[in-house]
């Protein structure tokens, strides 16, 4: 069986992101809802042990600065879940990788903000002890 990766990520970042909503899906009505870290697992592959998982996470704040911020700030919470695990998970998050750092995309709505990163996540399941 194979480690959620979107779980492990958005429950590695929650407490890391102190104030922000990060989730799997977008609410609506958004800009109600900022700041914002939305998780999706994009792609990647395996080696029969560890699932190499391409990761697109995106900051939403009320501002170009706010995103900027939020971006940056979830890209050091990004590299932080290296050799981490959650106790209430079976998944081990081995290695972070930046593959594409954070950008600003506009988004069409001009109450909200939002910056685009790219990670590789590599998982695998934990161990039963």
């Amino acid at each position: 069986m194979w480690a959620d990766t979107e779980l492990a990520v958005m429950s590695g970042l929650r407490p890391l992101l102190s104030g922000v909503r990060v989730t799997d899906e977008l609410p609506d009505r958004l800009e109600t809802r900022l700041p914002l870290v939305w998780v999706q697992v994009a792609g990647g592959g395996d080696d029969r042990v560890t699932d190499t998982a391409t990761v697109d996470v995106q900051a939403f704040a009320a501002t170009r600065a706010a995103a900027w911020d939020l971006a940056e700030r979830t890209r050091t919470a990004m590299h932080a879940l290296a050799a981490t695990h959650n106790p209430g998970q079976k998944a081990v998050i081995d290695d972070v990788q930046t593959a594409e750092r954070p950008v600003l995309v506009p988004y069409g709505n001009p109450a909200v903000r939002r910056a685009v990163a790219t990670y590789t996540v590599s998982t695998r399941e934990r161990a039963a002890t």
